[in-house]
């Protein structure tokens, strides 16, 4: 009599490999998983480790995109989702293989007043061998949403690394009008105190004075909502950087020169370099690309499949043991699923026609971001230099109307006025500096070239 317990012992030896496989990775799908998002992959020299800290020194440019790429939720959540394609494209792969499954059962039953044992086990061993291409579509599919999801992250990055650049440049600027309005402030009480001593001796009217006193309590308002906004600015820094709203930071001190504003480039050449570029671009390529998979994948779904089946088989019933085993060839052919099929087909193609909708759509906003940060771009610069003028001549006028007014050849009205607008064109300059950097990184965002290059003159001296 044949050994009851091999068949058994065949079975837990299957189980116990696949046990074992689990937890290992036989289609290599870390090979194909993206790197995890990090200021390396972005551009940065390899030999620097990945910001978890604020550093000591005032913060830079550069390191608030280390710190928003190291420690922004939204880098592991993208990652997490293109490591869950990836595993589907091992999903994909394990349907080619063949499937063993073991199978035991005991139990005791009565029959004319006697008790009987039986007990039996099998292991079996399946493989589809034809499906009419399903496994093959069903694996292109997941390879392009694993492409689409490797394009997602980049975007992510991109996307990250402008806010990261946005929200610095910003807490710069509303620290640099916090600045501007206390310089503001001082005038306006150096103002106030001219006013005083020309009505304290009798050679200026108490309108004078009260209009003094006015500009002096609207500068001293403007200084406090300057420090209220600069303090949500930096908040939003640290929210972007990973950071509670509340941390501590220091920023360094904007440049003392203007930057560069050339950028001669033809628009038309830029929308080019986006629509190769683009990471989201060539997401939704693979989008449509995975939905063609699906129309194929469905139907096949529809079409015949052929399976091998075998494997021993024990049982045994009152101590009597039969050993056996099957071997099976099991042909499907769906013949009619209640159009079922035909209208899973007909979503299928309607999918497709989306997604390549999506795409032509997502082309067209593409050329206008370009278009629109181009001219932004274009705009900012000419305000840059213009504003340079404008500060130059406000200072110039505020100095000499402040000069007459204490001579006595001058209205306080004039003081007023010349203050205003230097103080206006002090924030217009700050504005502008602002819009500048802002719209030199959306520019390259939209064009898909952000990385950290655009920040190589920052570290040799500018933030």
């Amino acid at each position: 009599m044949s050994n009851p317990l091999r068949p058994l012992t065949l079975f837990l030896f299957g189980l116990a490999v696949s046990v074992e496989a689990v937890a290992l990775d036989p289609f290599d799908t870390a090979r194909i998983t993206p790197p995890r998002p990090t200021p390396q992959a972005a551009g940065r020299a390899a030999d620097v480790p990945c910001a978890r800290e604020v550093p000591a020194a005032p913060l830079t440019a550069i390191d608030a995109v280390d710190l928003t790429l190291c420690n922004n939720p939204q880098t592991r959540e993208i990652w997490a989702a293109a490591r869950v394609q990836a595993a589907q494209v091992g999903v994909a792969q394990a349907a080619w293989l063949p499937g063993l499954d073991g199978r035991v059962g005991a139990s005791r039953y009565q029959n004319d007043g006697r008790y009987y044992n039986a007990s039996s086990a099998a292991l079996t061993l399946s493989w589809l061998v034809f499906d009419s291409g399903a496994r093959s579509a069903n694996g292109e599919s997941a390879r392009q949403l694993l492409a689409a999801a490797a394009a997602t992250q980049d975007y992510t990055v991109q996307t990250l690394f402008l806010s990261a650049l946005q929200a610095f440049y910003t807490a710069q600027a509303t620290r640099a009008a916090v600045v501007s309005t206390t310089e503001a402030e001082r005038a306006a009480r150096e103002g106030f105190n001219a006013a005083e001593s020309r009505y304290n001796v009798g050679v200026a009217t108490p309108a004078d004075r009260l209009l003094a006193q006015t500009a002096l309590s609207q500068a001293t308002l403007n200084r406090i909502r300057a420090e209220g906004e600069a303090r949500n600015a930096l908040g939003a820094l640290a929210n972007v950087m990973g950071f509670p709203a509340g941390r501590n930071l220091e920023l360094v001190a904007p440049p003392a020169t203007l930057p560069d504003a050339d950028f001669q480039r033809e628009v038309a050449a830029l929308i080019a370099e986006a629509e190769v570029r683009r990471p989201d671009l060539k997401a939704a390529e693979a989008q449509v690309r995975a939905a063609q998979a699906n129309v194929d994948l469905v139907q096949a779904q529809g079409r015949p499949t052929v399976s091998l089946s075998t494997g021993p088989t024990w049982a045994e019933t009152d101590r009597v043991s039969v050993n056996g085993g099957v071997l099976g060839v099991t042909v499907n052919l769906p013949l009619f699923t209640g159009f079922d099929t035909t209208y899973r087909v007909r979503a299928a193609e309607a999918q497709v026609d989306v997604r390549a909708a999506q795409l032509d759509r997502l082309k067209n906003q593409v050329a206008l971001d370009v278009w629109k940060a181009y001219q932004s771009l274009t705009t900012a610069t000419q305000s840059l230099r213009t504003t340079v003028d404008l500060v130059a001549s406000a200072e110039q006028s505020e100095r000499v109307a402040l000069g007459r007014y204490k001579a006595g050849v001058g209205t306080v009205l004039d003081l007023l006025t010349a203050q205003s607008a230097l103080a206006s064109a002090r924030l217009q300059r700050i504005q502008a500096a602002l819009d500048w950097y802002v719209y030199r990184a959306t520019l390259a965002q939209s064009v898909g070239a952000l990385d950290y290059t655009l920040l190589q003159p920052a570290a040799e001296g500018e933030p």
